[in-house]
């Protein structure tokens, strides 16, 4: 399941991600109505707040069973960045993306929401690559190729390679019961 939380965006925003997410990755997707005080994560020099800041500040909200999505129209850096679209904890349960430089509008240019949404999506889908412990990949259309600039993310598409797919697949199916591993409690496998 993926649950996602909004920090200063609008909930419209929330709900058609969630539903394209959710066909994405085959799962139940839902908007969550809490609400992260990320004021601590704010650098009053920079004016931007710190992506890993704000995903330690979500960690108590995670669950085991689940990936936990946080969307903001914050700006957001690391300290060796300028700035970041989104971060996440590899193999963990928290991402987080904004849509501050996703805008049209930062760029000075007139706003179009049909590309903001669809530069969310492939973040957002980035993102949670990584919570299930995928890396940068080699394929520049692959959407877990690296994105350092829109134009890159623009080009590149919003679904995984089938390699990547396989790896995110691997890691959606439940964990096998004890009893539909193939050995009995008194056997022993073989060396």
């Amino acid at each position: 399941m993926i649950q996602l939380i909004g920090i200063q965006v609008a909930a419209g925003v929330l709900g058609d991600l969630a539903t394209s997410l959710a066909t994405i990755f085959h799962v139940e997707c839902r908007v969550r109505p809490d609400r992260l005080d990320v004021a601590i994560a704010r650098d009053r020099l920079r004016n931007q707040f710190y992506s890993t800041a704000i995903l330690q500040l979500m960690q108590p909200l995670a669950r085991e069973d689940m990936r936990l999505l946080a969307v903001t129209s914050l700006d957001l850096y690391v300290p060796v960045l300028t700035f970041v679209f989104g971060e996440a904890q590899l193999q963990g349960a928290c991402a987080l993306v904004s849509t501050h430089r996703l805008r049209e509008e930062f760029y000075g240019l007139p706003p179009r929401a049909d590309l903001l949404r669809e530069r969310l999506l492939k973040e957002a889908v980035h993102e949670l690559g990584h919570t299930f412990g995928l890396r940068h990949c080699d394929d520049w259309e692959c959407v877990m190729t690296s994105s350092h600039a829109v134009e890159r993310l623009d080009v590149k598409g919003a679904g995984f390679c089938s390699g990547c797919w396989q790896h995110v697949a691997q890691a959606l199916l439940p964990p096998p019961c004890p009893s539909s591993i193939g050995l009995r409690h008194n056997e022993r496998q073989p060396v």
